[in-house]
């Protein structure tokens, strides 16, 4: 709701003070309230407020306006169920809420006895905010203030309080404190208050500052340099949310389940089917599919047989082209022709839009200064052991730099950012062609350009359906990630940041990303490969006791030890035991492209532990709302954001 200079974002009844401090609490102790976060003048407010009460307590009487616009007070009164916590499972509920017949009010506070206890505090002013332990007892939430008080426990007896703290990371980072997994410190959403107060959590013994700004800003190379020690405080931010909530805040702790639900948490596979792998595609099995005009034919087999077998290296110099979208597998040779002639136009012409600034123009020019400063840094050590980049003078160093300065002209958005680099390498080194090798960048860019986004969301997504791949595989694997603190995956960040480039010796890379360029059997073809890596190495993470430092060392010392072709075996294998699978859930179908998505904006997965949306039918209608509802003997798993929408 809007009112003039305010904007309420969030709204939920049901929660409660608790103005005494005996165990159990007496009627007249209890003050139920409404929290609201609200944006008002340029500043967002967090807001409770009492309403009154009538008969039991835990009932609610919300205080209306009347069309008149005077004070009396119509109330409803809400059913009286209270599930007393808050399932972090997905979960079946065999007891369901009558429907509600009222809302809660945005507007003036009530005239009641109790209107003292209202208060209202700027998030920018909470220093932390402390979360109850799981139990059969309502769940609460302890707010602290930058001057040291505390304001009163806020209990929700209608649950919530997940709900709340996803709407309250929208405007703030919520860091789970290494200390209390409980406690969660607030920080604004700004990178330098953020490294200020990283001596506070002593999550670093030096340069704290340093890593968590080279993090925020490059979390690429910080992978790779301090990643270990940034991983602790970053589970929680790279969690996924769903949209519309902000990403950065940590997983909540997981509660006891109530009694009347039953957890989901896998589906059964059948048996995994065994897979063999092709022969390289050659070039004379190659023009066997060109035509008389040098329009290429039978183009669905010919990418079978690419994903199968992969390119023999004298033909991936053309092939290439056609599997990054340069040239049109329908064209001709002659198109082809006039399109390349197109396009060096265009490539030259972005060129010389920075080889024409002066140094003059360059030192009042701050960002492209910095991508010059940056490309010159990474070019500078990208690859140099590959003999097409090694040597001080190697004119490839230069091709890579003005390739990457004008990229940044071709995306003025994204520009540089650290780890491009490394994807341009392979292919300039197959191309070996200027103005090829940057348009088949730009067609590669396409694919993960995400991956450099500042905010990180399509790397959260990204882990996010990771997990849930490996949840339906190997849920047990999970589970023992769970418990070594492992679950959200941030050791497989390198891996999908730059498509395991850094993983896999240089000639076995580019075997790969011509694999996963043709598209099939699937999209996201790469997480499968991640989950094959990962069930490769199933039995020595979960036999050997590692704790999550440990399982971060020995993923990274993987480096250069796996086989491309046992792992593309595997994954392979992997999209076919899960497309047998006649009850997989929906939402992993959508991942694997068997289905599209039900929503324009779904939520994308969420954090450990997982729901798994059952297999969807056709839509029904709804049933009548003023019918009874009756437990239903068939399975309905309810997505986490109606577990918190259905007590708001």
């Amino acid at each position: 709701m809007e009112g003039a200079g305010y904007r309420v974002v969030f709204e939920k009844g049901g929660v409660y003070l608790h103005t005494s401090a005996k165990k159990y609490q007496d009627r007249d102790s209890l003050i139920a309230g409404v929290i609201r976060v609200v944006e008002k003048d340029n500043d967002v407010l967090l807001h409770w407020a009492p309403v009154e009460e009538a008969g039991d307590s835990t009932q609610i009487l919300f205080s209306k306006k009347d069309s008149s616009g005077g004070d009396s007070c119509a109330s409803e009164e809400e059913p009286t169920f209270d599930p007393g916590y808050e399932p972090d499972w997905a979960v079946i509920s065999t007891v369901r809420p009558q429907p509600r017949h009222s809302e809660p009010t945005r507007g003036a506070e009530p005239s009641c006895p109790q209107g003292s206890w209202a208060f209202s505090v700027s998030l920018g002013e909470l220093k932390s905010i402390r979360r109850s332990k799981p139990g059969l007892s309502w769940a609460y939430l302890v707010l602290v203030t930058q001057a040291g008080g505390s304001l009163p426990a806020l209990h929700f007896h209608r649950g919530g309080t997940r709900a709340l703290l996803r709407v309250l990371s929208r405007y703030l980072l919520l860091a789970s404190s290494p200390q209390d997994s409980r406690l969660y410190l607030v920080f604004p959403h700004d990178s330098s208050a953020l490294s200020n107060s990283f001596h506070h959590l002593q999550l670093f013994d030096q340069d704290s500052s340093n890593v968590v700004s080279r993090f925020l800003q490059d979390p690429y190379s910080t992978t790779f340099s301090s990643f270990s020690r940034v991983t602790n405080f970053f589970r929680g931010a790279l969690q996924p949310q769903p949209e519309g909530a902000a990403s950065d805040l940590p997983p909540p702790p997981d509660d006891e389940p109530e009694p009347g639900f039953e957890v989901i948490s896998c589906v059964e596979l059948g048996p995994r089917p065994t897979v063999e792998r092709g022969p390289p595609v050659t070039e004379e099995e190659w023009a066997r599919h060109v035509g008389p005009e040098g329009r290429l034919q039978q183009v669905p087999e010919l990418k079978n047989r690419i994903f199968s077998g992969g390119l023999s290296p004298g033909l991936r110099r053309e092939a290439w082209k056609f599997l990054l979208g340069y040239l049109s597998w329908e064209g001709t040779a002659e198109e082809h022709k006039a399109h390349v002639r197109k396009k060096t136009d265009e490539y030259f012409r972005m060129k010389l839009q920075w080889k024409s600034v002066s140094p003059e123009q360059e030192r009042r020019n701050s960002l492209l200064h910095g991508y010059r400063s940056l490309i010159e840094r990474d070019v500078s050590r990208t690859d140099r052991t590959n003999k097409f980049y090694e040597g001080p003078e190697n004119p490839g160093l230069g091709l890579l730099n003005d390739i990457l300065l004008t990229y940044c002209m071709y995306h003025f958005d994204l520009g540089y950012v650290q780890g491009m680099s490394d994807l341009l390498s392979p292919i300039l080194y197959v191309i070996q062609n200027e103005v090829d090798a940057f348009w088949c960048f730009c067609g590669f860019m396409e694919l993960v350009q995400g991956n450099f986004e500042e905010s990180q969301e399509t790397m959260k997504r990204q882990l996010g359906r990771l997990l849930l791949l490996l949840r339906v595989l190997d849920p047990q694997l999970c589970d023992f990630l769970d418990s070594q603190d492992s679950g959200s995956l941030c050791f497989c960040f390198r891996w999908l940041l730059i498509w395991f480039k850094r993983e896999f010796p240089f000639p076995d890379v580019l075997r790969l990303w011509e694999v996963l360029w043709t598209g099939l059997p699937g999209p996201n073809l790469h997480l499968l490969v991640a989950c094959a890596i990962l069930d490769m190495e199933r039995d020595t993470l979960m036999l050997s006791g590692f704790g999550s430092n440990e399982i971060l060392k020995h993923i990274n010392e993987l480096t250069m030890k796996l086989s491309v072709e046992d792992v593309l075996t595997r994954a392979e294998a992997l999209h076919r035991q899960l497309t047998a699978c006649p009850e997989l859930p929906h939402n992993v179908q959508e991942i694997l492209g068997l289905a599209p998505p039900t929503e324009p904006h779904s939520p994308s997965p969420t954090a450990s532990p997982l729901p798994l949306s059952p297999t969807r039918a056709p839509p029904t209608p709804p049933p009548p709302t003023d019918t009874a509802q009756q437990p239903d003997s068939s399975l309905e798993i309810l997505p986490e954001e109606e577990d918190d929408g259905a007590d708001s």
